[in-house]
This record gives structure tokens, C-alpha cells and sequence, in this order.
């Protein structure tokens, strides 16, 4: 009996559906999540020229960007973010300064946000401050 090519695909096919669904849960998980502590979100995938942007918040000058990652542990989700993805979310995010009216000067803050099989959140605040 050969074997069934077809399945293999339709399965990463749904499977690909399925981790879309469950990011886009997450991301508006985390969005509750910091409007709960008083920020305000302006923008939910914000996408520019050299990325996007899962959130951007706003508390008072303060612009806050978040990366949102899912999976079935903390550090499983954390595990997801490479060092390209990362030099992604600087780009981005300095694309998305130019616009503002302080640009480069403006008060920043990139959280991570990790979002575990349960639904339970963890924010890494400035995850990426070296």
C-alpha cells in the first residue's frame, strides 16, 4: 500500500490553522492582560516595512511593544524566539518611532509576553534591555 502524501499535508495544513487560532487567542489574551494594569493598546499586529508588532501599548509618553509567543510551556514559548525575530522587533520598532512625535526619544519599553498551554501569561518587561 503506498503511502498517503495527502494526509501528511492536509495535517500540517491543519495543524498550521490551528497554532494561527491559538496565537491569535494568546495575543488578545495578553491584550486583556495589560489593558487590566491600566494600558492602553493602539495597535495589534502593526506591521511596517521590516516587521510587525504583536501589541503596542500606551501608558501616559510611555509606548510599550510586545512580542507574544504561545506554546505548551513558558519556556517552550520562549524557546520560539530567534535572534533574527529579534533584530526584526528592533527594526519595527524603529520604524514605528519615526512616526511618533518625540521619534527615537520616546519613552520605550519591549516586553515578551509568554503564554503557556493553560493560558497563563507571563511578561518578560523589558525583555530585551541588555
Amino acid at each position: 500500500m503506498p503511502f498517503d502524501f495527502a494526509h501528511i499535508q492536509q495535517s500540517r495544513s491543519e495543524r498550521g490553522l490551528v497554532n494561527y487560532h491559538a496565537g491569535h487567542a494568546a495575543e488578545a489574551s495578553v491584550a486583556r492582560h495589560y489593558e487590566d494594569r491600566g494600558i492602553a493598546i493602539c495597535a495589534q499586529n502593526w506591521r511596517g516595512i521590516t516587521g510587525e508588532i504583536d501589541l503596542i501599548g500606551r501608558r501616559g509618553d510611555e509606548v510599550i511593544f510586545v512580542e507574544v509567543k504561545q506554546s505548551r510551556t513558558h519556556d517552550l514559548a520562549a524557546s520560539h524566539l530567534s535572534q533574527a525575530q529579534i533584530a526584526r522587533i528592533f527594526a519595527t520598532v524603529d520604524e514605528f518611532l519615526a512616526g511618533e512625535p518625540k521619534g527615537l526619544l520616546t519613552d520605550v519599553r519591549i516586553d515578551l509576553a509568554l503564554v503557556d498551554g493553560q493560558g497563563r501569561i507571563d511578561v518578560v518587561e523589558n525583555a530585551f534591555a541588555g
